[in-house]
């Protein structure tokens, strides 16, 4: 019999909350950031593939259980402060980051600050704080086709029960882990995700050309089927800034880590061993 990786959960007492946090593993750091329709529960696939030669550290956003509410909600504003928070507490001063959705205005705000440990990002279906409406205009003629196909399909996912991060595709060929989606972010009902959603839009103000500024390897790992955050998007900021590498996974919406993970963690694992 195989012994599992170690494991340790902790929680980490900031001034208007606390941040909950498992740590998996042993080796390099790994910090998940997870999305609006997640907590760090979301990301064990990649814990389970990783955490034998990575240390995995999960953390639930300020307002998502098992962290508490702060008496305002969720700012996103604060997010990166709790990440850098984090890593002091924790000691950590060796680190990559790979974030989901929500999860990418996290790390692009600290990403952008230059931390010390930072060596390499991940942005799944994610540009962050960076504004896709600001992309070179050849990509827009696409950005405003995925904006009118994005329209039809929550509409479609709204009249089907469908999870919006999931997809009809999920729905029928994964039952299981579409309800497995839906339990995680049930876990987090009472949060006001319309509200949230919207002071994420509004922190939407960097420029790609903000992406410079970020000293460490980033990879954008868009999903093609994502209905939630434009792929094009994703391809457009990569394609600004040179250096910065794109990936795409077929067959997948918003949550290809989720519904896709071998997919997922392949490029996750490959992009980590060319640049560390």
């Amino acid at each position: 019999m195989v012994n599992p990786p170690p494991r340790r959960l902790g929680s980490l007492v900031r001034p208007d909350c606390s941040i909950a946090y498992e740590i998996t593993g042993s080796g390099k750091a790994i910090i998940f950031a997870h999305g609006l329709g997640g907590n760090h529960m979301s990301w064990y696939q990649q814990v389970a593939h990783f955490a034998p030669h990575y240390t995995c550290i999960t953390f639930a956003h300020r307002g998502f259980a098992p962290s508490s509410m702060p008496q305002d909600g969720p700012d996103p504003a604060k997010y990166a402060a709790d990440l850098a928070a984090l890593i002091a507490h924790l000691g950590i001063v060796d680190y990559r980051l790979v974030a989901q959705s929500m999860g990418g205005w996290t790390s692009v705000e600290h990403a952008v600050g230059k931390p010390a440990g930072l060596r390499a990002m991940v942005l799944a279906a994610t540009t962050g704080s960076i504004d896709p409406k600001q992309i070179r205009a050849d990509f827009l003629p696409r950005l405003a086709a995925w904006e009118t196909e994005s329209n039809a399909a929550m509409a479609d996912y709204m009249e089907a029960g469908v999870h919006p991060a999931g997809r009809r595709r999920v729905a029928t060929e994964q039952p299981a882990m579409h309800l497995l989606y839906k339990h995680i972010d049930d876990q987090n009902a009472g949060l006001d995700k319309t509200a949230l959603r919207m002071k994420l839009m509004d922190g939407r103000v960097r420029p790609p050309s903000d992406l410079a500024q970020v000293t460490c390897p980033v990879l954008f790992i868009a999903n093609a089927e994502d209905m939630v955050i434009p792929p094009v998007a994703l391809e457009a900021v990569a394609a600004m800034n040179p250096g910065a590498q794109f990936a795409q996974i077929p067959q997948a919406g918003h949550s290809g880590y989720f519904e896709r993970p071998a997919v997922f963690n392949a490029l996750v694992e490959g992009f980590l061993a060319e640049v560390s």
